[in-house]
């Protein structure tokens, strides 16, 4: 029953997302069919010929069903720019930012927990005030001015990995790190806050008075309780790390879906942003559907209560 309610929650945040970003894109000024064809040299009855081929010149409502009967087919529709599939361009181009996230996800994951938990452990010790100031750090730095940093550092000065392009794994590294630093960011403070929260209950002083060791404690009673906000909290960034692709893959010359869709907006090119919009919340959704299918295997009591 729990599984088939969050499904269902899941498909009305999809179906939501399709609704809210078609509506946006269909009040925005301008007019896609001015990237295809010169106003100044086309006649009116040219431009017209081309807004009815596209179908832009329908009402809302036409445009939508005919979208979403098409996106049901398989067919997410035909670039403006080039005609070319929007399902096979998204294609191509996802596994880029697919290895960018997942790379930048556990670069969060790791430095998050390491930092979390060591600040949480050794509180207002030395390693404290350095993990909080590397999560400060990585929450206030905007992505394009510390990816721009990594760059003049480890590319210009040191020569260690090359500044742009999307072959090989040399080339994930500083993307990677510039967007995995601000994930990293909130799980050291979400990590320290619940294990501190954790770590006065009464639970821990019966664990503590029955002879288990102080990492016994720590590591395994602590940790594992406080995993389910930092478990939330990843499945949530997963999200803003799809999201700021887009500005990454800019700065770093990525090829990816992130870098399409800057493009595709420039230009508006409408069946393209809408193809992967829809895409990334699709995937964004399954994320979250899964971090919250993961709750039960963190905690048992999370089993019994569904």
């Amino acid at each position: 029953m729990y599984i088939a309610q969050r499904i269902f929650s899941s498909l009305l945040v999809i179906l939501g997302t399709l609704v809210l970003v078609f509506a946006i894109l269909y009040v925005l000024p301008g007019d896609p069919t001015d990237n295809m064809i010169d106003p100044s040299v086309a006649t009116a009855e040219q431009i017209a010929s081309l807004k009815h081929q596209l179908g832009v010149d329908q009402p809302f409502y036409i445009q939508f069903i005919r979208y979403i009967s098409g996106m049901a087919r398989g067919d997410f529709g035909n670039s403006l720019l080039n005609s070319e599939p929007v399902l096979d361009k998204i294609l191509e181009h996802f596994p880029a930012t697919l290895a960018l996230t997942a790379a930048s996800a556990l670069v969060s994951v790791t430095i998050g927990l390491v930092l979390g938990v060591l600040s949480a452990v050794h509180r207002n010790g030395p390693l404290d005030y350095l993990a909080r100031l590397v999560g400060l750090f990585g929450i206030s730095m905007p992505t394009f001015w510390s990816g721009i940093l990594l760059i003049v550092l480890f590319s210009l000065r040191l020569g260690w990995f090359p500044a742009m392009g999307s072959d090989g794994w040399s080339t994930l590294v500083l993307p990677a790190l510039t967007l995995g630093i601000v994930g990293a960011g909130f799980i050291v403070r979400m990590v320290r806050s619940s294990m501190l929260d954790i770590i006065d209950e009464h639970f821990m002083l019966t664990l503590r008075s029955k002879g288990l060791s102080e990492r016994s404690v720590m590591y395994k009673h602590a940790l594992r309780n406080a995993l389910i906000p930092a478990v939330t909290m990843i499945g949530m960034l997963i999200g803003e790390m799809l999201a700021g692709t887009v500005v990454i893959e800019t700065v770093f010359s990525r090829q990816g879906i992130g870098r399409i869709i800057g493009d595709a907006l420039m230009a508006k090119d409408l069946p393209v942003v809408q193809g992967v919009i829809f895409f990334t919340a699709l995937i964004y959704v399954l994320v979250n559907l899964l971090v919250d299918l993961s709750y039960s295997l963190i905690d048992p009591r999370v089993r019994r209560s569904a």
